[in-house]
């Protein structure tokens, strides 16, 4: 596990958007750790444009976020537009 993702910081986001720290299946709760180590990532590569291997997780990221996101959209509507207006995701 990456150093800026601690235990603690996972299992607050899976509690704000999962429903319980437990529950790290939820869609939503993966989407929300999704987007922050998206955003993360999108930090460290301002700092070091040359790291390759961190651009091409971050588009793997990317690319699981949409897919999940996608499947949000089809299942639940409703939950879907809460959930990228309260990640401030556009789309």
């Amino acid at each position: 596990m990456a150093e800026y993702l601690t235990k603690e910081k996972k299992a607050e986001i899976f509690k704000e958007f999962g429903g319980s720290d437990k529950n790290t299946g939820s869609t939503e709760g993966q989407v929300a750790l999704f987007t922050y180590r998206i955003k993360e990532l999108s930090k460290h590569l301002n700092e070091n444009q040359k790291d390759h291997s961190s651009r091409r997780a971050l588009l793997t990221l990317v690319g699981k976020r949409k897919r999940l996101l996608g499947y949000l959209a089809k299942k639940d509507l409703n939950g879907y537009r809460a959930l990228i207006e309260k990640l401030n995701i556009r789309k």
